[in-house]
């Protein structure tokens, strides 16, 4: 099978319809037969198809109209394609247009007494050698060969380029020599015989010839004489005689004439109104078109007009012309308004620039749609702020309850929003309001500005692109930018609580993601960045502040009850878990919402600004705690000078373990006393110390907060927890001791006795029972609160009494016999009862008192009779020896299913 068909070339490329039209190219049929198709531009035209050769196919075009291919199809190769187009178009002829007439291109014979052919058209050109061209059909020389042989030239007879060389090889290349040689010889008598011809015509026709040149004569005769009669322009007076003949009649008709005129100059206007009725009602269908919105109309029936009378010269069409620019200048004026009131969408802007270049307006619509748009979006923005603030700004009072005034041109958007959001909670505050409202601005308008400045530089508006505005359209988004960021800056202040803090964080983070998939400049989003930043480290601030705040308040949620558990050696209350708890929860929300990075968003607590924000913040916590463990420490200390609080001595009162307190409030309730509390709240201080500290510190970094060990001054922070401890201790054992101590001396000397009586010792002196039974009171209430406190607290008053004892022994003016062996007796019991409790001083302030007590001569003291008699009284005090030579076991919790037991002081 033969390769398909290929069309390379055309001659000519476009025509109308009847265009001859020659094809060039290769595997075009290797016969006539074998050509069964023939379109172009679509149309059929295998009829008029002439077949050359496999190269080269004549044809003529349908009624074809616009570009198209170029199909051959033949029986060997098939449907074939083609490297060019032809072009068809439709002349449109006047009465005045020459139309060409199908003629073939074939020569016209010309007759040795120079007469034509009366039909060309069915002329058949014969051969001029007279020989016969049937054997040359079959074998024809290609004609591509011939082209490359003699250039320009053809084989036409004809034609002004003939070469004898093309016209034998393209109709007798297969002639023998002798057949040649035989046409040239009847090329010759030919010839020869049209010269021949032409004289025996003119001998056949003498007469005929002579006839015509007598007559010749005389006209020339005639003409002579009318020349000598009438002059040299005989017509003169005849043309004289027709005007005057031509003048008497008008006069005769002039009437009549005139109406004809006016007839026929008002048909005239009727048909130029209406041939041109569209022209005439074209500024009535502009108005018209304009109230309805149809723009594009107005604006395809303009371009039509102006192709058709822009340069026309009749002052009627001039007129109305004017009166069409006029309507197009209002809707010049009517479009340029909409860009600059309140800018569409993208697509709507854009068609409204494309109305405005297509009307040719003055300047740069497009930039200028872009200058307003960004002009709009910085109103907006402060509308918002006037809207929610007055014409105080955000700067002033919170108007949450206000009825703000509004400005002429206040931003939809924050109108909306705003009566959405009061209808729906009117708790909401302004500042959260105007943020979010600035966010939906922000949102909805920046994207379609950003969106028309690309459309604007890619060249999609179809306007003349100036590339040096590329700079100041940059600088138009960083400002709208720069503006939205102070304008939230205003917005949100110290005095948001952090729940609206974080709902505002929320809107801004939603709004810049929208921001981030647009991809803008890097300037423009930091912007916006840095703004996210420091109101993520205002919500971290402000989320440990007001916990702090609610740390404060926990002084009114301590109801004295304590818990032991099973990990420490006492008791405390809830408060330091309850401590503990809020530090967690603010630790994870602040890492869930502050701290947590979104898009494009840095790391917070990176920077040595931040962190020290952090640590303060952190600081600041356990500041509060102390602050609230003092008060509770101490808040018994002006109701204890008011009651009548029996003191631990015996002598005075007995040991009183509650008491009921008003505490000012007029609410009975049943509160341990000061002292309790004192103990309480130092157990408190001893396990946030131990366990709540560096528990905190390793919670909060094992979730990626900066180690608080490492923070300056962190160290101050457990200071103070140990002078707040140091200071609890202290007011308990002032409270504890002072009347212990004071009772001492009047025990000691309580019904007159003298420590030189003679009276027999037989068991220690109600002193130092009431010290014993004191300090058991003591011990029974540190170790009900916290065992662990035991060694602290009786190591102290230990240590006083002791120096006290030391002070009255050595204030003794004489001792009996009988008196020193009851004082050595006291003195050792008390010091080896209250051993475990003793210091270095505390032992140095004993041996001063057993230094102090003496036989006045200086005799030997019987050391067997004190150490019998203090055999003897410790077996008659072994309860109370025990109390306190023994710890005492924690509660037994172990009966209980809970890892915690409450009592209730």
């Amino acid at each position: 099978m033969a390769p398909p068909p290929v069309i390379t070339g055309i001659s000519p490329k476009e025509g109308p319809p009847g265009t001859r039209v020659t094809l060039r190219g290769e595997f075009l049929g290797t016969k006539a037969q074998d050509l069964i198709g023939l379109t172009i531009c679509g149309c059929d035209c295998l009829l008029s198809a002439e077949w050359k050769s496999q190269n080269k196919i004549i044809a003529r075009s349908g009624p074809c109209k616009g570009r198209g291919d170029i199909i051959v199809t033949t029986r060997s190769g098939g449907q074939g394609t083609s490297t060019v187009q032809f072009r068809g178009y439709h002349e449109t002829i006047g009465p005045m247009k020459e139309s060409a007439v199908w003629v073939e291109e074939a020569p016209v014979q010309n007759f040795v007494w120079g007469r034509r052919a009366l039909s060309p058209t069915n002329y058949q050109q014969e051969d001029p050698l007279g020989l016969s061209v049937e054997g040359n059909d079959n074998k024809k020389f290609p004609e591509d060969e011939l082209c490359e042989l003699f250039g320009d030239s053809n084989g036409e007879l004809t034609s002004d380029k003939f070469h004898p060389g093309w016209f034998l090889l393209q109709h007798h290349h297969a002639t023998t020599l002798d057949d040649l040689k035989a046409g040239l010889a009847y090329l010759r008598r030919k010839v020869n015989s049209q010269k021949e011809g032409q004289l025996s015509f003119l001998k056949a026709n003498v007469g005929a010839v002579m006839e015509q040149l007598e007559t010749i004569v005389l006209l020339k005769e005639q003409f002579e004489l009318d020349v000598k009669k009438f002059g040299n322009d005989p017509t003169a007076k005849l043309e004289q005689a027709i005007r005057t003949s031509m003048s008497e009649a008008n006069k005769l008709f002039d009437d009549v004439l005139a109406r004809r005129d006016r007839a026929d100059a008002t048909r005239s206007a009727l048909s130029i109104m209406q041939r041109y009725k569209f022209l005439f009602c074209m500024p009535i269908n502009i108005e018209k078109n304009i109230k309805r919105g149809n723009y594009d109309l107005v604006i395809n029936d303009y371009a039509r007009v102006k192709n058709l009378f822009g340069n026309t010269d009749v002052e009627i069409f001039k007129k109305v012309f004017v009166e069409i620019e006029n309507k197009i200048q209002e809707l010049r004026e009517i479009l340029r308004k909409k860009l600059e009131e309140t800018p569409f969408d993208v697509e709507t802007q854009k068609k409204i620039i494309r109305n405005l270049v297509n009307l040719e307006a003055d300047g740069d619509p497009a930039w200028d749609a872009i200058a307003a748009h960004g002009s709009y979006l910085d109103k907006n923005i402060t509308s918002c702020l006037s809207d929610y603030f007055g014409s105080e700004g955000a700067s002033g009072d919170d108007p949450s309850n206000k009825t703000s005034s509004k400005s002429n041109n206040v931003t939809p958007i924050a109108d909306r929003h705003k009566l959405y959001r009061m209808d729906a909670n009117a708790n909401v505050p302004a500042r959260v309001l105007c943020i979010e409202a600035i966010c939906d601005v922000v949102t909805e308008q920046l994207p379609d500005l950003w969106r028309l400045g690309q459309s604007y530089f890619s060249g999609q508006l179809h306007v003349a692109v100036d590339t040096n505005k590329q700079s100041a359209f940059k600088n138009l988004v960083l400002s709208c930018i720069q503006h939205a960021s102070e304008a939230m800056r205003e917005c949100y202040g110290s005095n948001m609580t952090p729940a609206w803090l974080l709902h505002s964080l929320r809107c801004i983070r939603h709004m810049y993601t929208a921001l981030i998939h647009l991809d803008l400049p890097s300037d423009a989003l930091d912007i916006f960045g840095k703004f996210l930043f420091d109101l993520r480290l205002q919500c971290l601030v402000a989320l440990f502040k007001q916990t702090a705040e609610n740390i404060s308040g926990l002084q009114s949620k301590e109801a004295w009850q304590l818990e032991y558990l099973d990990n420490l050696d006492g008791g405390i209350t809830k408060l330091p878990g309850l401590f503990e708890q809020m530090i967690m929860e603010v630790a994870e929300l602040a890492r869930e919402t502050a701290i947590a990075c979104g898009l494009r968003e840095a790391p917070l607590l990176e920077s040595p600004k931040s962190q020290a924000l952090y640590h303060n913040a952190v600081r600041s916590l356990f500041i509060a705690f102390a602050k609230c463990l003092k008060q509770l420490a101490f808040s018994g200390s002006e109701e204890a000078g008011d009651e009548d609080d029996p003191s631990v001595s015996q002598l005075v009162g007995s040991p009183a373990c509650y008491r009921i307190r008003d505490n000012k409030r007029r609410v009975e309730t049943a509160t341990p006393t000061w002292e309790k509390c004192l103990l309480i709240s130092l157990s408190n201080i001893r396990y946030t110390l131990n366990n709540i500290l560096p528990k905190v510190v390793s919670a909060l970094r094992a979730r990626g907060y900066p180690d608080l060990s490492l923070a300056d001054g962190w160290s101050d922070d457990w200071t103070q927890l140990e002078s707040l401890d140091t200071a609890v201790l202290e007011a308990y054992l002032e409270r504890r001791c002072d009347p212990l101590v004071g009772t001492i001396e009047p025990s000691m000397y309580l019904g007159g006795l003298e420590w030189d009586s003679e009276i027999e010792p037989t068991h220690i002196r109600p002193y130092a029972q009431e010290i014993i039974a004191n300090l058991i009171a003591v011990h029974a209430e540190v170790t009900r609160v916290s065992p662990c406190l035991l060694k602290r607290v009786l190591s102290h008053i230990v240590e006083t009494i002791a120096e006290e004892l030391a002070r009255l022994m050595s204030c003794v003016r004489k001792f009996g016999t009988k008196g020193v062996i009851q004082a050595r007796m006291d003195i050792h019991l008390l010091r080896d009862t209250l051993d475990i409790y003793c210091t270095t001083r505390a032992r140095n302030f004993f041996e001063e008192a057993l230094d102090a007590i003496a036989l006045p001569n200086n005799d030997e003291i019987d050391v067997t009779k004190v150490e019998t008699l203090l055999n003897k009284v410790k077996s008659s005090m072994q309860l109370q020896i025990r109390c306190l030579a023994e710890r005492p076991k924690s509660p037994d919790i172990s009966r209980h299913n809970s890892s915690r037991i409450t009592t209730v002081m």
